[in-house]
């Protein structure tokens, strides 16, 4: 309901509204676990995907209306999702990330205002904010 639903319906009511105002940017939230998969995250993973497919579906139907919609996919962020892995697991993805860090939610956050205020001929795109991470 969280990964998938929320953002069927947000798409379905935002672009009414954005019809009417002859213009918008949808910008959805994925995961790296949604770009390639990730053993152990089925579910989690499969949502991430539909929202993949909903963002690139979305694009095509609502472009002609001058709506772009696209997603960020991150990779590790330092969030609640991840406070309560080990201190060695941290550092084994730190390692894993060709940038040698964990990812903040500004690199997130600055990651959405490019589309937003800079995406003008972006859409049905995703984009890893990653750090060069692939599970």
């Amino acid at each position: 309901n969280v990964n998938y639903k929320s953002v069927f319906n947000m798409i379905r009511h935002v672009s009414g509204i954005m019809m009417k105002q002859k213009g918008g940017r949808i910008i959805n939230v994925s995961s790296v676990a949604g770009v390639n998969g990730n053993a152990g995250q089925f579910n989690y993973s499969a949502s991430k995907a539909g929202i993949i497919g909903m963002t690139k579906t979305a694009a095509k139907e609502l472009g002609a209306r001058n709506i772009n919609v696209n997603a960020i996919a991150p990779g590790v962020i330092n969030t609640d999702m991840v406070k309560d892995l080990s201190e060695d697991t941290m550092e084994m993805l730190k390692y894993e990330t060709p940038l040698m860090r964990i990812g903040k939610p500004e690199d997130i956050a600055k990651c959405a205002l490019f589309l937003a205020e800079q995406g003008d001929f972006i859409t049905g795109q995703v984009i890893s904010s990653n750090g060069g991470f692939v599970i």
